[in-house]
């Protein structure tokens, strides 16, 4: 058994945490992750509202009684979701874990800390995690440039990120980005982490809800099959390559605005696709992990693997090293 900081922290067997992934952190897909021995985490936006949001916890419960989370997302827009209610439904329905992400979560953060829910903050920068730590966090994970969804703007890879970040923060920290096998593993402790967080790769497992075409792209892909979009803008995102996320990229290259991309990146237009099996419908998020997918297990096999093979890389081949 792998024992660090994390899996006390959490209360989990395995130092392996689902990615707050939308449209995907459903409860299907959280408790399959929890029942494994890691942590599942529900998305709360995936929810259309917090009354939502509130049942699927409910609905969690009777699927799992291991330690789930949830992923709130904050962020900056015209017309936000109501944040300040779906922070009160996760209170106030006993969730005792959260992660945060996304733009100045500082009063989330405060009121979660107030009312005993331990708090993962996501960042991508070594600055944003102490900024975290700052904030009160008990832990953060922090993403390579290799993520899928948002690596942020200074394209530090994860391999420099991990231990650069290891060497100035004192809290619990996850790796992400690029991990999805046990030497992701192995490695994410040896640069520093106390566990890993997988968004991509728990997509392709029997119980992510999203349609097999999907998870059969997620095999047949390799590393390269990712593209980075709104770049321009400064809000880098990478999702599949396919037509529509290649012909963003393209209409960003002209210069264009946002607005003449906004249609084709909506998110609602991704979930049809995700449901449909259409995989060139819209912008669906993945990582660069591809090239190291290569089935569709259950989760508690994924996760049964990544841990079993990741103790006989500590005890066999890398202790052989040692003379």
């Amino acid at each position: 058994m792998l024992r660090t900081r994390i899996t006390d922290l959490l209360g989990i067997q395995h130092p392996i945490v689902q990615g707050g992934m939308q449209w995907v952190g459903t409860a299907e897909m959280a408790s399959a992750v929890s029942n494994a021995g890691a942590l599942g985490m529900l998305t709360a936006l995936t929810q259309p509202t917090p009354e939502a949001l509130a049942q699927e916890i409910a609905r969690c419960r009777t699927m799992t009684d291991k330690p789930f989370g949830v992923n709130l997302t904050i962020l900056p827009a015209i017309k936000p979701p109501p944040y300040a209610d779906y922070r009160r439904v996760i209170i106030e329905s006993g969730v005792k874990i959260v992660e945060t992400a996304g733009y100045k979560p500082q009063e989330h953060v405060d009121e979660f800390k107030a009312h005993g829910v331990k708090v993962i903050h996501k960042c991508t920068a070594v600055r944003h995690a102490l900024s975290a730590e700052r904030m009160g966090v008990d832990a953060v994970s922090i993403d390579g440039f290799e993520c899928a969804g948002h690596p942020g703007e200074d394209d530090v890879p994860g391999l420099i990120l991990i231990p650069t970040a290891a060497d100035k923060i004192k809290i619990p920290m996850l790796a992400s980005g690029g991990i999805g096998d046990a030497r992701g593993l192995v490695a994410a402790l040896a640069l520093g982490a106390e566990g890993i967080n997988m968004g991509t790769r728990f997509c392709a497992t029997r119980e992510a809800p999203i349609h097999d075409a999907f998870k059969q792209a997620l095999v047949e892909n390799d590393e390269r099959a990712t593209e980075l979009i709104f770049r321009s803008y400064r809000n880098t995102a990478r999702v599949a390559r396919n037509a529509i996320s290649q012909e963003v990229v393209a209409i960003e290259a002209q210069g264009a605005p946002f607005e003449k991309v906004a249609h084709l990146v909506k998110g609602a237009r991704g979930r049809e696709g995700l449901l449909s099996g259409d995989t060139d419908h819209g912008v669906w998020t993945a990582g660069m992990v591809q090239g190291l997918i290569h089935d569709i297990p259950t989760c508690a096999e994924l996760v049964s693997r990544i841990v079993a093979e990741a103790e006989a890389i500590i005890t066999h081949r890398l202790r052989g090293l040692v003379r």
